[in-house]
């Protein structure tokens, strides 16, 4: 088996800054994602969302749905609210046998306030991390028992951000809750990329791979701004472009030595004025054709 390359719409279609990318549709987004070459992308707020109706729109353009965000709340909502509040996402992802939801937790978080910076994100004691992930785990062992995996994705401004953060989450969840390795928002949380890739890379399920620019990334802390003022500045980028700073080359060969054989989708929101997304996710894509074929891991259309 080998790896599946995917791609997020959010470089075409912001749904937390959509004034960025008005003038670009889903469809826009789609057909560009299919003739690109990407195999899946992640579901976005703008596609149908009734189960067959987005099956037969990822048909139309000869996709697989490899993955979607959902907004969790499990800090506030008991089990079984939060069971009620994500089912029909659930039930949809594994009707459409995608690989997991990518589930954080959102109660919390400072990530969509323009007014907040980044810098003042929650952060937890141990004790209160690993009791939310033994509450995690109850979840994702529900979810899988429907067939889908609940994949943890850490992100700047909230509450799981940092290594120290992901190790605390992962010492006290079962196994069932798995770990979205996302390179963006591990550098930007202050993490070592590798480091995390070597200590929990049986828990990574799906990766994202985002560059950051080193010098934008400083100037958000500096200047104590918010997550979006990031976004907004291009804190982000695509794997391959030479403004970035993250050697995706050992990552991939990282990948490579713990056999990982999942996605990797290309997430990188920017401002299309500046960084006009069907340029720059073909650059990723060909950036990650060329390194996984060093890496000797196989690409599976």
């Amino acid at each position: 088996m080998g790896v599946k390359l995917g791609v997020s719409l959010i470089a075409w279609q912001n749904d937390d800054l959509p004034d960025l990318t008005a003038a670009f549709t889903t469809e826009d987004a789609m057909e560009a994602a299919a003739r690109i070459g990407y195999s899946g992308v992640e579901r976005g707020r703008r596609m149908p969302a009734d189960t067959e109706g987005l099956r037969r729109y990822l048909d139309r353009y000869g996709l697989s749905l490899c993955g979607g965000w959902c907004s969790g709340s499990l800090m506030t909502a008991t089990l079984a609210e939060e069971k009620a509040n994500v089912r029909g996402q659930v039930e949809q992802f594994a009707a459409l046998t995608a690989p997991c939801i990518v589930y954080a937790e959102c109660s919390n978080t400072v990530q969509g306030d323009s007014t907040i910076p980044v810098n003042a994100r929650p952060k937890l004691t141990r004790e209160e991390v690993q009791t939310y992930a033994g509450k995690l785990s109850e979840l994702a062992k529900w979810m899988a028992d429907k067939g889908l995996t609940l994949s943890y994705h850490h992100h700047m401004g909230s509450m799981i951000e940092d290594a120290e953060d992901i190790d605390w989450l992962m010492e006290g969840s079962a196994p069932e809750v798995t770990l979205l390795f996302d390179t963006g928002h591990l550098l930007f949380g202050g993490a070592d990329p590798l480091a995390v890739l070597d200590k929990w890379g049986d828990r990574i399920h799906h990766v994202h791979f985002k560059d950051v620019r080193a010098d934008v990334m400083a100037r958000v802390r500096a200047e104590d701004l918010s997550f979006l003022d990031g976004v907004r500045a291009g804190v982000f980028s695509v794997p391959g472009d030479p403004e970035g700073c993250i050697d995706f080359q050992a990552i991939t060969d990282r990948l490579k030595a713990v056999d990982y054989d999942g996605w990797i989708v290309v997430e990188a929101e920017q401002d299309p004025a500046k960084a006009p997304p069907d340029d720059y996710s073909r650059l990723g894509h060909d950036h990650i054709v060329r390194i996984c074929d060093r890496s000797g891991l196989v690409i599976d259309s």
